[in-house]
């Protein structure tokens, strides 16, 4: 169940009431008359199932109630009530499989933002990246796959276009571009300073390194494994089962290619910088069409529900 908390203008009160009543999955209405003091309203709370809750956000919006009141929703972790119940089994389709279309977007739009937070978490990751690949180490690699926040912007592009919001598709891609490039220009800085104080040599990054080569040896792999971690990414997203965004995370090369783009450039190892750039480009190129996909697919799958339950209701009396 999820929980809406509204700030409603006076002059709309009986039109949210009466859209909340005849939406199926919603329960528990209550009204705090004049409750609200800034901004100046009626304070309404809610609780809606979660298969029913994106129809029910968009007839908020389309009351105004978005730019003149408020429209807050928060998880409801357990509801004892025999009405939840009955709303939870009205409302058509399944929660596991509905997706709140608001939600994803201000989640997304959070993580996809180019902050000096975000750009220090994926220089650290690049730069711990670039160690493990000078120690030819693959669990400092895979400590850095964990580290990068380059997923958020990924699946700030997929929803974007999603939803169609150009706003959030550019910010994402504009965060992933300078994100990156800020990262691998720190992690080329870190590698020279390093060098200077012996810790890295050229030596050391020309000799083999079997353990990390896949990151700058690209196949058809890199291609299909970036597929299945933007699916399953974009899964854990929509159904709220954020802890599968780690195993996406050390799934994917992004990190690592691009600190090893970074060495290789510092070292002038062309055959290197290029194909690191490939295997990067190959994998952010996977998750966004995987993630697309994903949600369209989620999209469509959840009008067929929504529709095949409303043809199987019984007419409102």
């Amino acid at each position: 169940m999820l929980q809406f908390r509204l700030i409603v203008p006076a002059d709309l009160t009986d039109e949210v009431a009466e859209l909340i009543t005849s939406t199926v999955g919603a329960t528990h209405l209550t009204l705090l008359k004049g409750a609200a003091l800034d901004p100046v309203g009626d304070l309404m709370t809610c609780d809606v199932a979660r298969e029913a809750a994106d129809p029910l956000l968009a007839g908020l919006r389309g009351l105004g109630l978005e730019e003149r009141g408020l429209i807050a929703v928060d998880s409801v972790d357990m509801s004892l009530s025999r009405r939840s119940d009955d709303a939870e089994r009205d409302a058509p389709g399944d929660g596991a499989d509905a997706v709140l279309w608001d939600s994803m977007a201000e989640l997304t739009e959070d993580e996809s933002t180019l902050t000096v937070t975000y750009l220090a978490f994926l220089s650290v990751a690049t730069m711990l990246a670039a160690y493990g690949v000078m120690l030819d180490s693959s669990i400092l690699i895979v400590g850095a796959m964990a580290v990068g926040p380059e997923f958020g912007p990924l699946a700030g592009i997929c929803t974007g276009l999603v939803i169609r919001r150009k706003q959030l598709v550019a910010r994402s891609a504009k965060a992933l571009v300078v994100g990156f490039l800020a990262a691998m220009l720190v992690t080329g800085a870190f590698a020279a300073l390093l060098d200077l104080f012996g810790l890295f040599s050229r030596s050391q990054f020309e000799r083999p390194h079997p353990a990390t080569q896949f990151i700058w040896q690209p196949t058809a792999d890199s291609f299909v494994v970036a597929l299945l971690a933007g699916i399953a990414g974009v899964l854990s997203l929509t159904s709220a089962k954020s802890g599968a965004l780690v195993g996406v995370a050390i799934s994917v090369t992004t990190v690592p290619a691009a600190a090893n783009a970074a060495l290789a450039l510092s070292y002038t190892a062309w055959h290197e910088v290029l194909g690191s750039a490939w295997q990067l480009a190959l994998n952010l190129a996977g998750i966004v069409v995987a993630g697309l996909v994903t949600l369209l697919v989620q999209k469509w799958v959840w009008h067929r529900q929504r529709g095949r339950a409303a043809a199987t209701s019984p007419p409102a009396p």
